[in-house]
C-alpha cells in the first residue's frame, strides 16, 4: 500500500475512479481542482503498481475546532483490504494534528460498507439531511467522531502493539 499526498498531476486518475464510483453525484473536475490545491485541505492518493486505486480528501484549516472528510473512494478490485481504513486514519491523523477536534462527515444511507467502517472507527450518527444525494433522493447520514478521544485511542493502541513486539523479540 502506497499513499501519498495528491497534486493536480493526480486529477485526470481521480476523476476516473470519482466517475466510477459515484456515477449519478460525482464532483466536477473544477472542484476537486480545487480541492487538491486548497491549503486548507489534504488530499491523498492509494496506489498499487504505479496505477491509482484509491483517493481521500479532509478539509482541516489549522487551528479550526472542526474538520470534515471531503471524500473517499477505494476501486471495486481493492475494496476489502484495509485500504479506506488506512486512508481514513491518515486522514483523521492529519485532521488531529492540524488542531481539529472534531470531524464530520455525510455518507449515502444507502452504503451500510461505508457506514460500517466509519462507525468502528468512533464515528456516531447525529443527524439525517433527507434526499441529500440527488438524482437518486437518497438520504446522507451525519456522522461526528471526537478526534481527541480517537486519537487517544490510538496512541494506547500502538503503545500496546509495540509492547506486544517488543515481548515477541525477547
Amino acid at each position: 500500500m502506497t499513499l501519498r499526498d495528491a497534486g493536480p498531476g493526480d486529477l485526470d486518475a481521480i476523476m476516473a475512479l470519482e466517475r466510477i464510483s459515484f456515477p449519478t453525484d460525482a464532483w466536477s473536475d473544477a472542484m476537486m481542482r480545487e480541492e487538491l490545491v486548497s491549503p486548507h485541505g489534504r488530499y491523498l492518493v492509494d496506489e498499487e503498481a504505479g496505477r491509482l486505486i484509491g483517493y481521500g480528501g479532509v478539509r482541516a484549516v489549522a487551528g479550526a475546532a472542526d474538520a470534515d472528510i471531503q471524500t473517499i473512494a477505494i476501486a471495486e478490485s481493492a475494496r476489502g483490504r484495509g485500504r479506506g481504513r488506512m486512508l481514513l486514519r491518515t486522514l483523521l491523523a492529519t485532521a488531529r494534528e492540524r488542531g481539529a477536534r472534531q470531524l464530520f462527515l455525510e455518507v449515502r444511507a444507502d452504503n451500510p460498507v461505508a457506514q460500517a467502517l466509519y462507525a468502528s472507527e468512533g464515528f456516531i450518527e447525529i443527524a439525517r439531511r433527507p434526499r441529500y444525494y440527488q438524482p437518486d433522493d437518497v438520504d446522507a447520514i451525519i456522522m461526528q467522531l471526537d478526534l481527541v478521544a480517537w486519537a487517544a485511542a490510538r496512541g494506547a493502541e500502538a503503545a500496546l502493539s509495540a509492547s506486544t513486539d517488543a515481548g515477541a523479540c525477547t
